[in-house]
């Protein structure tokens, strides 16, 4: 019996600590800052690919799932969406763009999108084909200005 009363204490005390997190803040919330520029795109397939794949991450229009409301996932999410947005920003094309460079090679070797959101969100399962076409299409859309921010990054880097 004593170990019933020691198994609910803990599951109380967990559900008090759930509880208390939820008032623990992180960065500066879930907004969506307005559209200032996006990408000539190639066609509107390689938007619409990028947009199902990418715009959860590396835009100004994320769609916030109810879990990004609840921490302590709400802090990975946001800490996930604020690095996304530094590193390659669809919304705001008229800054430079840390990795437009990467973004075809992230996309052809299947390091983006990361398996992790793909397995919660069905619309960014792209196809074999359809990873083919949008790594086609980011190459296509950065073209040499891609490239040119990728270079400069080496350059920065000391490479």
């Amino acid at each position: 019996m004593r170990w019933k009363k020691a198994i609910l204490r803990i599951w109380i005390g967990l559900a008090a600590l759930f509880a208390l997190i939820q008032l623990v803040p992180y960065g500066r919330g879930h907004e969506n800052p307005p559209l200032r520029s996006e990408p000539a795109w190639d066609a509107p397939r390689t938007r619409e690919l990028a947009v199902r794949a990418c715009y959860d991450c590396h835009s100004n229009d994320v769609c916030w799932p109810w879990y990004s409301h609840v921490a302590p996932v709400s802090w990975l999410v946001e800490h996930d969406v604020d690095e996304g947005r530094e590193d390659l920003n669809f919304s705001e094309w008229d800054r430079p763009q840390k990795h437009a460079g990467k973004a075809a090679k992230e996309t052809e070797k299947g390091k983006m999108p990361p398996w992790f959101y793909s397995a919660m969100h069905r619309q960014a399962r792209l196809s074999p084909t359809e990873m083919e076409d949008l790594s086609r299409g980011l190459r296509a859309t950065l073209g040499e200005a891609g490239e040119r921010e990728h270079e400069s990054d080496h350059k920065r880097d000391g490479d």
